[in-house]
């Protein structure tokens, strides 16, 4: 375990104007858990009535079945608040948090992930190989990085993806080599599209018949 918090990124405050924010635990084990959001006003203006909501975006692994938001008077430059939310995790995923105000203000943190520690690897990323604007009868190659959280083996990897005419297709299913403590590893596959308009990719990472793992990018397909 500790091997492997070693090859973790650090939970450091992150900026997005006008905040600086961090979520803590990071990683947490199967169950309930409370998760704190803290942020600190770093702006000249004193924000009232903020309503202050975390959210998941697998709600199948982490959800949030007791309510997400709660209200905050006010909090004045400088001023520095704590917001804890009480989560059910099956698996690791992304969260983000928001935060509303009095006169139309509007704020949205940036991704940021918590961690199942009993889970083998991390599907870090997934991208297409190409100009995000393609054309029909081009071969594009899409590439998924994983990363070892645990000494780990019997992982395996599927590619999907969704046509614009609504047909999902498994691209390619992959059995991955062993992962070690912080190694990562790329695999692709390759499809090539008929259509026009919006194609949907996924990656799926799953430790036997348990799917440990998701994410998902689009790309457009134009007529040339």
């Amino acid at each position: 375990m500790e091997a492997r918090r070693a090859n973790m990124k650090k939970n450091v405050p992150r900026y997005k104007y006008p905040f600086e924010y961090e979520l803590f635990p990071t990683e947490i084990e199967k169950g309930q858990h409370w998760l704190t959001f803290k942020f600190k006003n770093l702006g000249e203006e004193t924000l009232q009535r903020l309503d202050v909501e975390l959210h998941s975006l697998d709600t199948f692994f982490l959800s949030l079945p007791y309510g997400t938001g709660q209200y905050l008077a006010e909090l004045k430059p400088n001023g520095v608040s704590e917001i804890v939310f009480r989560v059910t995790a099956i698996g690791s995923a992304d969260v983000y948090a928001t935060i509303r105000g009095r006169e139309f203000f509007w704020w949205e943190s940036g991704w940021m992930r918590i961690y199942v520690s009993d889970e083998k690897a991390s599907l870090e990323r997934l991208v297409v190989l190409s100009h995000p604007y393609t054309g029909i009868g081009k071969t594009l190659s899409a590439e998924a990085t994983m990363k070892g959280l645990r000494k780990s083996k019997g992982l395996k990897l599927e590619f999907w993806v969704d046509s614009p005419s609504g047909k999902s297709e498994k691209q390619a299913e992959i059995n991955m080599k062993e992962l070690s403590v912080g190694e990562e590893a790329r695999y692709s596959a390759e499809f090539t599209p008929k259509e026009t308009g919006w194609y949907t990719l996924y990656a799926y990472l799953y430790d036997e018949r348990r799917r440990i793992g998701h994410t998902a990018t689009a790309i457009f397909v134009e007529k040339k």
